[in-house]
């Protein structure tokens, strides 16, 4: 198969694909920039405990899994 008709092909997520990048691990910069706020916007709704779920990587460094993400971004979904 030619990269021409790879890139032809519809694109198809394999469950094993969207397990890895379900728990692939964001910075606090970047799960900011993905939800279009700043990131002193992205602070004050962790510390308020409004944010999804963190995890703490280092003591000084915090990430946010594709999943949890997309979890708080179902949650705050209005009907």
């Amino acid at each position: 198969m030619t990269l021409r008709e790879a890139e032809q092909q519809p694109h198809r997520i394999s469950e094993r694909d969207r397990a890895v990048d379900d728990q692939r691990v964001m910075t606090l910069r970047q799960w900011c920039e993905v939800n279009g706020f700043s990131w002193w916007t992205g602070q004050r709704l962790i510390k308020a405990g409004h944010g999804p779920k963190i995890l703490q990587l280092s003591p000084r460094r915090v990430g946010i899994t594709v999943r949890a993400n997309r979890e708080w971004q179902q949650a705050r979904e209005r009907a």
